[in-house]
């Protein structure tokens, strides 16, 4: 169990049988009664984000999470294939759990999958993902006064702002977090 004195952004707890994250807290002592943690929780398997406050001292539970690492193969209808990297085992995940991470995934990639009670519920991605350019405006000589940027689309779908001189068929590092383009890979 943990106690609201161990609370912390990111810690992984378990309510009523659901799994949460801590995405912020706060201790708040007022001048009269006793202390209390207001929090902000996301639901690992929802989605949702919900606000509660604990009294401090209260006590959590720890949730039932596994995390393996795996390698992305290939997609099968509306699930995501997987492979273990340790049994080799194929894991199937539906696309509805892995949320905006479709995005970023290509064969082969690296990922790290949750689950919960032995059931998978998300990917957590690398930071950084490199992708190539299938789609793009050329962009016009001159054209950069202002740092302007155009509208490129990835070979997984994504829609990236790059700067004017990129290319088809460049390989570009992608920021998982926020979907924005870093550079050239």
């Amino acid at each position: 169990m943990y106690s609201t004195a161990e609370f912390r952004r990111g810690l992984k707890i378990e309510i009523d049988g659901k799994p949460f994250t801590i995405v912020e807290f706060q201790h708040v002592k007022p001048g009269k009664g006793g202390a209390f943690v207001r929090t902000k929780l996301k639901n690992l398997e929802t989605g949702q984000v919900l606000e509660q406050t604990f009294r401090s001292g209260a006590k959590v539970g720890i949730p039932d999470l596994e995390e393996n690492n795996v390698q992305y193969l290939y997609q099968d209808g509306d699930n995501y294939v997987f492979m273990d990297n340790d049994t080799y085992d194929q894991v199937f995940i539906a696309g509805e759990y892995l949320g905006d991470a479709i995005n970023y995934m290509k064969a082969n990639i690296e990922v790290k999958v949750l689950f919960f009670k032995g059931k998978p519920i998300g990917v957590d991605l690398p930071i950084t993902v490199e992708l190539e350019v299938t789609e793009t405006e050329p962009g016009v000589k001159g054209d950069t006064a202002t740092g302007a940027n155009k509208n490129a689309t990835m070979e997984t779908g994504l829609v990236v702002q790059v700067p004017l001189f990129i290319e088809e068929g460049e390989m570009l590092r992608i920021d998982t977090r926020t979907g924005e383009y870093i550079e050239r890979a």
